[in-house]
């Protein structure tokens, strides 16, 4: 088995930091995580960003066993943020920018259940919030199709092994195929 350990997800509402400021968490899939955390780092108010597996059924799982697509999981990036700085919503509409939430299980070249579109909520309030970023975006007309980004309870949320830490910071010109779209919203 996997290396990481295991966390519960620590809640969208909003706790205190070592330092006492209000932050926040956010757990997003949207293709291979390299770029997802990339993405993240860049954001306002982002204090912290791991990456790791959610959403799936086997515990403790290894990146070879949630590549393999039987476990599950979708690749994920934990952020925690500030929402002084950047509020939840402002995230989601930032997240629907950087990925293409109208494929199903895949994004690019990535193809599978664990590079899902999904957002996993914590608490009823970012249930709601995500499904009206989600009608937001999909009466934008900015995407030719639907979006398809499922709105997942957040679990067990398992850190992925340490190489894929921080992957683009230690390989800048490593695999990334997130980048930012002009849209309308």
């Amino acid at each position: 088995m996997g290396t990481s350990t295991p966390s519960t997800s620590t809640g969208g509402t909003g706790s205190a930091d070592a330092s006492g400021e209000l932050t926040q968490e956010a757990l997003l899939a949207g293709g291979c995580f390299w770029g997802m955390e990339e993405w993240a780092r860049h954001l306002p108010g982002v204090s912290e960003t791991s990456v790791g597996y959610m959403g799936g059924s086997v515990e403790d799982p290894t990146y070879r066993e949630v590549t393999g697509g039987e476990t599950g999981h979708a690749e994920t990036v934990r952020l925690v943020f500030d929402p002084s700085q950047m509020s939840y919503e402002e995230l989601l509409l930032g997240f629907f920018r950087m990925h293409d939430p109208t494929t199903v299980n895949r994004q690019g070249n990535d193809v599978g259940t664990q590079y899902r579109s999904a957002v996993f909520v914590n608490t009823d309030a970012e249930r709601e919030t995500a499904a009206a970023v989600i009608e937001v975006v999909d009466r934008s007309g900015f995407w030719a199709m639907d979006v398809y980004t499922t709105i997942e309870e957040a679990d067990v949320y398992y850190e992925a092994e340490e190489y894929h830490q921080d992957y683009l910071q230690i390989l800048p010109n490593g695999y990334d195929n997130h980048f930012e779209r002009e849209t309308p919203y």
